[in-house]
Order: structure tokens, then C-alpha cells, then sequence
């Protein structure tokens, strides 16, 4: 805060006119840098979401009756900061005690699942048990469990997963990294901590989802 006003980006940029960290001190589009044009993306550039035999999520996991293989991305929280706030009383009771598993309507009803029902989505990498959020807002072959709880409060236990309790966003994703961001030493393509480059991806995740049947374990 600055007498009253919240920070915002580039406001020194733009009012008090200070250079725009680039080669340049301007803002620009185009990336003159060999590992950009290599990649073809030294403008900004479209890239299709990566298939789910890519990715190589469930190449070992196997399929339950009355299951979907959805797209998962992890948006930071909706309720929180990170896993701050999320054990406040009043988050918890926005989202349900627990930290909840979106889905889209028609992709719930296929599998036989209902708004507030105990689901599992799981892949090679992990397991998440939680409540489902069924929402015609979500689009179709897609789900959305946000960043970041603690698996310190509202995480059964998995059965698909030898009863060991489920986890969080980091339970399902795995690092990829993308080869342009490990450019360095160039104008603004530097590194720096939690700042620029390499960053994991939260678009190239694919779980598999099932409701959760019978009595749930928490110990």
C-alpha cells in the first residue's frame, strides 16, 4: 500500500515513465533470442493442450467402472491464498470443509455423480479424495482442483490407492519444463527466483474420476 492505493504492475512504468526491464526499456512482443525462434515462439504463439497419452498420466493407472478421464488444471485458490486462510471457519464454510473437486455437469451425471459427493481422481503420479463441485460453468472433459491445500485437515483415505490418505494439487502433477523459459542472460529472459523461468506447467494434467462408494477412512 502506498497512501491508500494497493500495488499494482507497472504503474512506475507507466506514470513515473521507468524503463520497461527489456533489451530495449520498451514494452515489445517480439523475443530475439535463438531458443525462442527455435521453438517458433517469438511472438506470442498458440499451443494446443498437450493429449493425454503425452503426457503419459495414466499409463499405468487403471480405469474403474463408472470413471472419466477429464483435463485437471490447478488455479490458485478460490477461497485462499496458497494454503493460507484455508483452515479459517469462514473459507471452510464457503467451501464445503474441504477443499472441493469442480466438475462439469453432464461429465458428472455420465459417472453417476452428484453435487457434495465424495470423489477420487488419481493418476501415476497421485491421488486426491475430496467433495465434488457440479457446475454447469465448468466445460465439458474438464475439472478443476485448486492450489494449494494441506493435507492436514478434510483428506480421507484413499481405497484405490492402498488406504493412504489423498493429497493435494502436487499429488496429481508432475514438473515439465519448457525449454524456452531456461533462457538466460538476455535482457529480461533471466533468471530468477520464483520470478521468471522454469516454471511447472498446470495445463497438462489428465486424472482419472470415479465417486468414492461406501464408508470413508480418515484414520
Amino acid at each position: 500500500m502506498n497512501n491508500g492505493r494497493p500495488y499494482s504492475g507497472y504503474v512506475m512504468n507507466v506514470e513515473r515513465l521507468v524503463p520497461w526491464r527489456t533489451l530495449t526499456g520498451r514494452q515489445h512482443l517480439y523475443l530475439d533470442h535463438e531458443a525462442y525462434r527455435a521453438f517458433r515462439e517469438s511472438f506470442p504463439t498458440f499451443k494446443p493442450r498437450i493429449s493425454v497419452e503425452e503426457t503419459l498420466n495414466i499409463a499405468k493407472s487403471t480405469r474403474t467402472p463408472h470413471s472419466l478421464v477429464l483435463a485437471c488444471i490447478t488455479p490458485h485458490g478460490k477461497w485462499h491464498i496458497h494454503s493460507t486462510y484455508y483452515d479459517d471457519l469462514r473459507m471452510l464454510t464457503l467451501s464445503r470443509g474441504v477443499e472441493p473437486f469442480w466438475l462439469n455437469d453432464k461429465d458428472a451425471f455420465e459417472i453417476g455423480i452428484q453435487d457434495n459427493d465424495w470423489i477420487e481422481a488419481y493418476n501415476d503420479n497421485g491421488v486426491i479424495v475430496t467433495r465434488a463441485v457440479v457446475s454447469a460453468r465448468i466445460p465439458r472433459g474438464l475439472c478443476i482442483f485448486y492450489h494449494a491445500p494441506e493435507r492436514t485437515i478434510s483428506f480421507p483415505k484413499s481405497p484405490t490407492r492402498n488406504h493412504r490418505r489423498g493429497g493435494g494439487t502436487n499429488s496429481i502433477t508432475r514438473m515439465r519444463l519448457k525449454p524456452v523459459l531456461m533462457a538466460g542472460g538476455y535482457a529480461q529472459q533471466s533468471y530468477r527466483f520464483n520470478d521468471y523461468g522454469p516454471p511447472a506447467s498446470d495445463r497438462d494434467t489428465y486424472v482419472i474420476v470415479h465417486k468414492l462408494e461406501g464408508k470413508l477412512e480418515w484414520d
